[in-house]
């Protein structure tokens, strides 16, 4: 990867260009949950279109496991290019996971695993640990991706942390993103589910029904 200009101020304060990303992309999934995104920002997704966009965000985080195994062992075999390529592709789809996601979250709901105890609480427990991982490996994840964009091949060898962070920031979200689509599987095609509408969406049925007569 190769750097901008030696006074580029995003190269020289990376850790603060990473902790103001992370606290939008925080605010964004929050803000969406909680109900604080206006509903309106989001289109009104049928049950239907809630389903399509669940089976497309684990297409895309399957694909996402290949494109950060192969970035990994590129870098091994110093293909450090085609590392590079790969890297940028998966924090590419990342992107694009979050905008189908707060759209499947803010437009429609979520969907809550019916099934027996002895593969609810292991469900629970992969579901809790993708969560963490997920929430956790974002600043690791954009340090990494900051680095890697405004250094040289060179710097990023001798004056930085990169190789250390981008292992750590590989690791916990190859872990996180098999760990969402094993959960994915599991309360999708394997048991079943309940749907709970998002705030956002209760919100905007509430101003709704009354016009309506619901």
């Amino acid at each position: 990867m190769a750097t901008v200009s030696a006074d580029n101020p995003i190269k020289e304060h990376p850790a603060a260009t990473t902790a103001i990303l992370s606290v939008v992309g925080y605010a964004l999934v929050v803000g969406t949950f909680l109900g604080w995104v206006p509903g309106t920002v989001f289109p009104d997704l049928t049950l239907e279109q809630v389903n399509l966009f669940s089976d497309a965000i684990a297409v895309i985080n399957t694909v996402n496991v290949v494109v950060i195994a192969l970035g990994w062992r590129w870098i091994r075999r110093n293909e450090v290019r085609k590392h590079a390529a790969a890297m940028i592709t998966s924090f590419a789809l990342i992107l694009v996971f979050l905008v189908l996601y707060l759209t499947k979250i803010g437009g429609g709901g979520t969907k809550e695993f019916v099934g027996p105890a002895f593969a609810y609480y292991p469900y629970l427990a992969m579901l809790a640990i993708h969560i963490i991982l997920s929430i956790v490996s974002v600043p690791v994840v954009l340090y990494a991706l900051v680095l890697g964009l405004t250094h040289t091949e060179q710097e990023l060898r001798t004056q930085t942390p990169h190789r250390k962070v981008g292992r750590i920031a590989a690791s916990a979200w190859l872990l996180s993103l098999v760990l969402g689509v094993v959960t994915y599987l599991l309360l999708n095609h394997v048991y079943g589910w309940e749907y709970s509408a998002s705030a956002a969406s209760q919100a905007a049925m509430t101003l709704v029904a009354p016009a309506i007569g619901f």
